[in-house]
C-alpha cells in the first residue's frame, strides 16, 4: 500500500528484454535503505526489489509490460518512486495499490501562473471511476481531478509537485500509468449491473 505522495525520483539505469519479460534497474536515492522483496513503487507500479548492487534491479514480467508504461522507459529517463507504507506512517495522499489500471497520454502540460494545468486522457474503464474532486494516481503521484470532461481529467499542478516529481520533464504525448481510486473499484463491483 502506497499513499501516492512521491518520496523521491531516480533515473533509469537500464531496461533490458528478456523474451517477453524485461530487468529494469534503476539509481534510486534511498537504495542504502532497502532490502530484497520490498516494494517500491516506481511510476505508480508496484515492483518487487530483486536485486541490491550499486543500483536497484527489478524484474518486469509482461503482464506488466503489457498493462503499464514501464516498457517505455528509456536509458536516463527520470520515474517516480515511493516505498511501501509501514504501520504508523502518516497517510497524506490516498490509499494507492501500485495495481495499474490502465494507461494514457498527456494531452497538455502548460504553466497557468505560478502553477501547471495537467490533462491526461482516460480510458473509459477509468473515467467510470473519476469524479470531480476525486483522486486519481498518475505515475504515482496521487492528484485531485479538478475537472472531469468527457474523455480526460484535468489537474492542477504545484511548482512543489512539478520540482519533486518527474513532471518537470513530461511531455505532451507522453503515457503515464493510471490507478483509479481503490475505493471506487469496490463501490462500482457492489452496484448492481445495469
Amino acid at each position: 500500500m502506497f499513499t501516492g505522495l512521491i518520496e523521491a525520483t531516480g533515473r533509469v539505469v537500464s531496461l533490458i528484454e528478456k523474451d517477453e519479460q524485461a530487468s529494469l534497474t534503476l539509481d534510486i536515492p534511498f537504495s542504502k535503505e532497502l532490502a530484497l522483496g520490498d516494494s517500491v513503487a516506481t511510476n505508480g507500479c508496484c515492483l518487487t526489489v530483486a536485486a541490491l548492487d550499486d543500483y536497484v534491479a527489478f524484474d518486469l514480467l509482461a503482464q506488466t509490460l503489457k498493462v503499464t508504461s514501464l516498457g517505455e522507459l528509456k536509458e536516463g529517463g527520470l520515474v517516480n518512486l515511493e516505498r511501501a507504507l509501514t504501520v504508523g506512517d502518516r497517510l497524506g495522499g490516498h490509499f494507492v495499490q501500485g495495481h495499474v489500471d490502465d494507461t494514457e497520454k498527456i494531452l497538455d502540460l502548460s504553466p497557468m501562473g505560478q502553477d501547471y494545468r495537467l490533462e491526461v486522457a482516460l480510458p473509459p474503464s477509468v473515467h467510470a471511476l473519476c469524479i470531480d474532486k476525486g483522486s486519481l494516481c498518475i505515475d504515482g503521484i496521487s492528484l485531485t481531478i479538478a475537472e472531469l470532461t468527457a474523455h480526460s481529467a484535468v489537474f492542477w499542478i504545484t511548482p512543489h509537485t512539478l520540482k519533486v516529481t518527474h513532471l518537470g520533464e513530461a511531455q505532451v504525448g507522453q503515457i503515464v500509468n493510471l490507478e483509479a481510486d481503490f475505493l471506487a473499484k469496490y463501490v462500482k463491483k457492489l452496484l448492481p449491473s445495469e
